[in-house]
């Protein structure tokens, strides 16, 4: 039998009722027992003796738990501390050497034919923005500590009222005008995100998946006629990538295929003489092992790769060929990546283009290959999925596709008129009635940029060049005879809300309107725009990525710091800027994986007598691969980090609004603004992505 039985107005005693007040009635059948303690999470009953005992034994289990919570504090504090070292000390370092993101075409690191020094009016604006936000807030530390007894400056507090005058009147409402604008583009975005991330849901709920007419049969060795094999071109556009070319070259001349009926072109651009040689004699190794493969150079080097692949394909020999294949000299296709894109052709006369994934041999890197495999995961699983399925239609990725020749021919063929050849066809062939298919279980290998110099030249090509070409298809658009609904998917979905609004509101709202609300607190912009809506988009994007849900927080403000780039690249190929049309090959690094990585030197093919893949000695490969990536890591090291200004400006802009939303206690703007700041304190001094030196 229980020591002990309690009663309260009718029900069983609760021990947090303590707490609250409220009267506890205990009849105690046994004097030596009392209750020892009472706490929310419920009472506990002992004898006095043990009561003595328990609450010593708390007393010495409160001071450990300090103690180790001191600890931890203290360790936070000295990690926090040797991180703001580190970044002092790499800030002192980049502004010591001088190198600065204007220096990139002086120095030629990187910089392509036609590239031209940025343009800085973004950066005069920001400059100008942050001298003001740093003048206000002088003047608002002043008013406060006049307001505490602490006379600073007797004017103050005159041009201070006169200031609050002056932005409730004509400041706010045009800043608050303009707020409500761009978050109307938000939620427009949003829903549409929503919408395509739904439409993935439910092609993974119903399993919905392309499939060709009639798959290609299973190579006959002693009839090598049998099945569907069509002729193949297969084009590898490259230009000064002395760092891939051997294992694009070896992935490309090991696909699995009829050995008659492919050919494969090595396009180089390249302008270096010892690049060129390295990569002829490859091309001559593999043409002496049976290999169908041909070496093309340049004189006339024009139009960058669309130019290239255009001059390629005037070729007498070209018009032998059905379909043609396009991989970039950092992608390594699978051996059977024809075998699983060609078939889909067959019996389908109004199939244009096939275009398979890219999956990223570098993605875990760096914390900069980490953001980008998020991004390009969406992109290809819900976006390029998604508007496979329902529309027949997407942007060309450049690479890793398989196009008919009939289809490019009759849409006008490559053309140099913008720095997007690849969206540039697309859309054209789309005019002209062509549909597209998206294999999303087809992958190609390849490599993300690690520098973060590499990734935003990279950026501003990509959100420069759609820009450039809606000015010049619009009116073929308008004029062209698709359905009605066609049209305006890519006027109002492809073009303007996904290449013009996005970089526009994620710059405008969050790296301008956000700082200058705290400065003009008569314009709010509500908790959910800052918060809840882009946490919720983040989610949605991580998604296709679910093992980099801890970098989720990262992504959100690595997303809004890079609108800077994309916001600039928009402008500049919206209006025609000079930095419109500058073209930068994308530095690689030349990393493969082993597992996947073809053998570099080539096999003895004439012993096959069709397309059986070669048998592979790893080990070899890791020998020939190790000099080559010491090689890469000298020429590396003459490579050297940069200060971004753009980016800095933006830091001190933010952080400046975070101590005057600190000042006002605006709660939830702080945080984001403290740490977006950061954000771009870290993007700013380069000490995101390969630290090179």
């Amino acid at each position: 039998m229980a020591p002990w039985s309690g009663l309260w107005a009718g029900r069983p005693a609760l021990a947090g009722d303590a707490y609250r007040g409220t009267p506890v009635v205990v009849k105690m059948e046994n004097p030596n027992w009392s209750i020892s303690e009472i706490d929310g999470d419920g009472g506990e009953f002992l004898p006095r003796a043990g009561r003595r005992r328990r609450r010593g034994k708390n007393a010495k289990q409160i001071t450990w738990v300090l103690l180790l919570k001191a600890h931890r504090a203290a360790g936070c504090l000295t990690w926090l501390a040797s991180a703001a070292v580190a970044v002092g000390g790499a800030a002192r370092r980049r502004i010591a050497a001088g190198r600065t993101d204007d220096s990139n075409a002086a120095e030629g690191d990187g910089v392509g034919v036609g590239a031209a020094p940025p343009r800085s009016w973004l950066y005069a604006f920001i400059r100008g923005f942050l001298l003001l936000s740093v003048f206000l807030l002088a003047v608002e530390l002043a008013a406060y500590a006049n307001g505490r007894g602490r006379v600073l400056v007797a004017s103050v507090d005159s041009f201070h009222a006169s200031w609050v005058r002056f932005r409730a009147a004509y400041v706010a409402p045009p800043l608050q005008l303009l707020a409500d604008a761009c978050v109307v583009l938000f939620l427009v975005q949003s829903a549409d995100r929503l919408v395509q991330s739904l439409g993935c849901f439910y092609i993974h709920l119903t399993r919905i998946k392309p499939k060709p007419v009639h798959p290609a049969a299973m190579l006959d060795q002693e009839d090598p006629e049998a099945g569907y094999y069509p002729m193949v071109l297969v084009q590898i556009p490259m230009c000064n990538e002395k760092e891939v070319y051997q294992q694009s070259i070896a992935a490309v001349c090991n696909l699995d295929w009829p050995r008659s009926n492919f050919l494969v072109q090595v396009l180089d651009d390249s302008d270096d003489p010892t690049t060129q040689a390295l990569i002829k004699e490859e091309v001559e190794k593999w043409q002496q092992n049976g290999a169908h493969i041909v070496y093309r150079h340049r004189v006339l080097r024009e139009g960058y790769k669309a130019g290239n692949l255009k001059s390629a394909m005037n070729c007498s020999y070209v018009k032998d060929y059905e379909y043609v294949a396009i991989f970039d000299a950092d992608f390594q296709p699978y051996p059977d990546f024809l075998k699983r894109t060609v078939p889909h052709f067959k019996d389908n006369e109004e199939l244009g283009l096939v275009q398979a994934r890219w999956s990223f041999v570098n993605k875990d890197e760096n914390l900069l290959t980490r953001l980008q495999n998020i991004n390009l995961c969406f992109h290809f699983e819900v976006e390029q999925q998604v508007n496979g399925i329902f529309i027949n239609f997407f942007g060309f990725n450049g690479t890793a596709g398989v196009w008919r020749i009939k289809a490019l021919e009759s849409s006008g063929g490559w053309m140099e008129r913008t720095t997007v050849e690849d969206m540039d066809i697309a859309v054209r062939a789309h005019l002209n009635g062509w549909k597209f298919v998206f294999l999303n279980d087809v992958e190609c290998q390849c490599e993300l940029p690690e520098s973060y110099e590499a990734y935003r030249k990279q950026q501003h090509r990509w959100h420069s060049g759609p820009m450039q070409l809606f000015r010049l298809c619009l009116p073929d658009i308008i004029r062209c005879k698709i359905a009605l609904w066609k049209k305006a998917n890519l006027i109002f979905l492809f073009f303007l809300l996904r290449k013009l609004i996005l970089p526009f509101y994620s710059f405008t709202l969050f790296c301008i309107i956000l700082p200058m609300t705290m400065f003009v607190p008569e314009a709010e912009l509500p908790d959910w725009v800052v918060c809840y809506i882009p946490a919720l988009m983040s989610f949605l994007n991580i998604l296709p990525a679910p093992k980099s849900f801890p970098f989720i927080i990262p992504y959100l403000l690595f997303e809004n710091t890079m609108s800077v780039t994309k916001f600039n690249a928009m402008i500049s190929g919206l209006f025609q800027l000079g930095s419109a049309y500058e073209w930068v090959v994308t530095k690689k690094s030349g990393r493969s994986s082993e597992g996947d990585l073809i053998a570099s030197a080539p096999k003895d093919l004439e012993q096959q007598k069709a397309c059986s893949t070669p048998i592979l000695d790893l080990a070899a490969i890791k020998e020939q691969s190790i000099p080559k990536q010491s090689s890469t890591r000298k020429e590396a090291k003459k490579k050297y980090n940069r200060i971004y200004k753009k980016e800095l400006a933006l830091s001190l802009l933010l952080l400046t609004a975070a101590a005057h939303s600190l000042l006002s206690k605006q709660g939830i703007h702080f945080y984001f603004l403290l740490f977006q700041g950061l954000s771009f304190l870290l993007v700013g001094l380069d000490l995101i992505g390969e630290d090179v030196k």
